[in-house]
């Protein structure tokens, strides 16, 4: 059997920009991507805590050091400049990789910077 689990969070990132003439996706700062193992065009899941939105797009890397986390295309009339959001991605693992599996939890604050990286939600 194979399972989705969650693999990578950036939580609580800022929407620094929503740019609907852009061709598609969201564009984030590569040190958020490196740190949360995010690849160029990889799949990703958005919740905006603001409105309750959900959305699938893919990544690309902005400006490096720079904290953006900016929306295209059509998804950003889900969000607007300023929004708290929470960027998901999951892996399909087999039963003996769920055993030892642990997700990249990459906290940042409110300027996209990196607070802390945790491979388990504290409680």
């Amino acid at each position: 059997m194979i399972r989705n689990l969650l693999k990578s969070k950036i939580h609580r990132a800022t929407i620094t920009e929503a740019n609907i003439s852009y061709e598609g996706s969201i564009t984030i700062d590569p040190l958020l991507m490196e740190a949360a193992d995010i690849l160029s065009f990889e799949q990703v899941h958005v919740l905006d805590i603001n409105n309750g939105e959900r959305f699938l797009t893919y990544a690309i890397p902005g400006q490096r050091g720079a904290g953006q986390v900016c929306v295209n295309g059509a998804a950003a009339r889900l969000v607007s400049e300023g929004d708290t959001v929470i960027i998901l991605t999951y892996a399909s693992l087999t039963e003996e990789e769920t055993a030892t599996h642990k997700p990249t939890l990459v906290y940042v604050d409110s300027d996209n910077r990196i607070t802390r990286v945790a491979e388990e939600i504290a409680i």
